[in-house]
């Protein structure tokens, strides 16, 4: 699921002051980097979720996160271009991005039942069930709207900081101020540099949001 690029049908007289690092933006926090972002917090940050875990043991949940997460999505979306089955990999319209949406889907849920069956800690299983959730959420909405991706993943990113605070297993000050920040400033480079109104926005991050918290309510 690529969409970072300018979507704009209607061209936006934007100051290059704000649009480049609008676009930087969109790129570094790309919803399908969310994950790798959040499992190396989990990961290496977290100070006892993974304190039994060996060097070896940490690596492979990050490249787990990687192939499964990051690379089939990414390789499924640049197959459909190739075939012709989407008209770019940047996902411009609700149409292109049905088929993605249903692919990573099925990859999400693959990765939170790999997770599950390997007796991970629960917060990580229930992060990547609460991706799916999402991923299954924005294909609805996007029957109606082109919700916005960049916003589902902010609010899994706040979802998921939400989650671990309530585990009272670490102080969560910092990460979530980190957290809130990074989603206010995604959100509005998304309306500097796409088309998204204001309802695919906010849309977006309530998906991302309460599909973290029902995950976590289901795993743990």
């Amino acid at each position: 699921m690529i969409s970072a690029r300018v979507e704009n049908p209607v061209d936006k007289k934007v100051s290059p002051l704000l649009k480049w690092p609008a676009m930087l933006l969109s790129y570094i926090f790309h919803p399908i980097f969310i994950p790798l972002y959040v499992v190396w917090f989990l990961v290496f940050v977290h100070p006892s979720l993974f304190s039994g875990y060996s060097a070896g043991q940490k690596l492979q949940t990050i490249f787990i996160v990687i192939q499964n997460l990051i690379f089939y999505p990414l390789f499924t979306v640049a197959l459909l271009r190739a075939v012709k089955f989407i008209d770019s990999v940047f996902l411009h319209t609700k149409k292109d991005r049905i088929i993605p949406y249903m692919a990573c889907g099925i990859f999400f849920f693959w990765g939170y039942t790999v997770f599950k069956s390997l007796d991970y800690p629960p917060l990580v299983p229930a992060f990547v069930l609460g991706i799916f959730l999402a991923s299954s959420g924005a294909l609805l909405a996007n029957i109606y709207y082109k919700v916005s991706m960049h916003a589902i993943g902010m609010g899994g990113l706040v979802g998921i900081f939400l989650v671990v605070a309530n585990t009272n297993s670490m102080l969560m000050t910092w990460p979530l101020s980190i957290a809130f920040l990074v989603a206010g400033l995604v959100c509005t480079a998304r309306f500097i540099v796409s088309d998204h109104t204001q309802k695919d926005i906010y849309t977006g991050l309530l998906i991302g949001l309460v599909a973290q918290f029902v995950a976590a309510y289901v795993v743990m």
